[in-house]
């Protein structure tokens, strides 16, 4: 096991599914858990096949590694023989796992916290339906949805077919503009203390919406950054390799590279969000690193909300995702949402994925 992750009891779902489909599916959570670490996730794998009997006599889990080989999944390590690595096919199946695993469930859902209250008169067509509202043009009316709506509100049972205005589905427009978003993710020692992984979720998080830029939105840029005592730049493919490491909570490090990186990109909409579970508690000083990990230390916080101030002036808005639940923190959090005009939200890792996504498809809609 990895040193300082908790894992809970895995319970697969039952399933009559057998063969290389339905452990591929479990290997690419553990993968994803054990920061790609493909050694220790088939260890797990294999302790589960012990457990609940995920193999059978006609297919083993030897059959299963020679498959990862041979459809590309994983390969060994010229430097460390009979060792393997992920490779690029895997981390691409890993995000769209997350984007599926993440996204799927937001369609399915229902209008959820967050809703977005309207569009305007975008240039571009998306996938997404809404209500017809007056003042829609009738080439935004789906006449097959409407239809659709027509026969199951009123049915045919008459011999006459009846379309009323509650009826109507609209295909939303958006405009052609660009947004620019940083993701800052905390790396700090707290995102697995406590007996949580908080990581994990974290970076399904940061799979999940770099895939769907990279489908739905190919115009919009989407910066990663990670942040611990210090705070640097990662490229997306290395997000299931991240791992959480031995540092305090520099948010002023975090905030300047992110600033600095919205500064070069030349697009009208632009936002940060945040994913961390704790206060700031460090800096970095010409003579080294300012800690203190024990309260809210006024000379950290004076210089975060500093930086909260300045992208306000830069009409830069920062939503913060809390995912920890601690009043003393809360206050924080809400000072610091208050010199940005940004938002806050206090979420659980559960309910981390759905509102992201909706904060993003509302923010790319309007010139912020």
């Amino acid at each position: 096991m990895s040193a300082g992750f908790r894992f809970r009891d895995f319970t697969p779902e039952e399933s009559s599914e057998k063969g290389f489909d339905s452990l591929f599916k479990i290997f690419m959570q553990l993968v994803t858990i054990t920061s790609g670490d493909v050694a220790e996730a088939l260890s797990w794998l294999n302790e589960l096949d012990k457990q609940y009997g995920l193999t059978d006599n006609e297919y083993g889990m030897g059959d299963f590694i020679e498959d990862l080989k041979k459809k590309g999944y994983i390969d060994e390590n010229p430097q460390e023989p009979g060792a393997f690595n992920i490779t690029a096919k895997s981390e691409q199946n890993i995000r769209r796992s997350a984007l599926e695993e993440i996204f799927g469930k937001l369609k399915k859902s229902g209008t959820g916290n967050h809703r977005t209250p309207h569009t305007g008169q975008g240039d571009e067509q998306s996938t997404d339906m809404r209500e017809f509202r007056f003042g829609d043009s009738l080439d935004q009316i789906s006449m097959t949805e409407s239809i659709r709506n027509a026969q199951l509100n009123h049915g045919l049972g008459s011999g006459e077919f009846m379309l009323t205005e509650g009826d109507l589905q609209v295909r939303e427009n958006e405009h052609k503009s660009q947004t620019s978003t940083v993701l800052m993710i905390d790396i700090s020692h707290s995102m697995i203390l406590y007996g949580e992984d908080r990581i994990t979720p974290a970076k399904k998080v940061a799979m999940a919406l770099a895939e769907l830029v990279k489908q739905k939105y190919p115009k919009d840029f989407l910066d990663v950054i990670v942040f611990g005592n210090d705070a640097w730049q990662i490229e997306v493919k290395d997000l299931p390799y991240l791992q959480v490491g031995p540092y305090h909570t520099n948010t002023v490090a975090g905030l300047e590279l992110a600033l600095d990186l919205l500064r070069k990109r030349k697009t009208a909409n632009k936002q940060i969000f945040m994913i961390t579970d704790g206060k700031p508690t460090c800096l970095k000083e010409p003579t080294g690193y300012y800690k203190n990990s024990f309260g809210l230390d006024r000379k950290v916080v004076n210089k975060t909300l500093n930086l909260a101030a300045a992208a306000r002036r830069l009409k830069v808005p920062i939503t913060t995702f809390m995912i920890a639940d601690d009043p003393y923190l809360r206050r924080f959090v809400e000072e610091f949402t208050e010199v940005n005009q940004g938002k806050a939200y206090y979420s659980s890792l559960k309910g981390l994925g759905h509102m992201i996504f909706e904060d993003y498809k509302r923010n790319r809609r309007k010139s912020l």
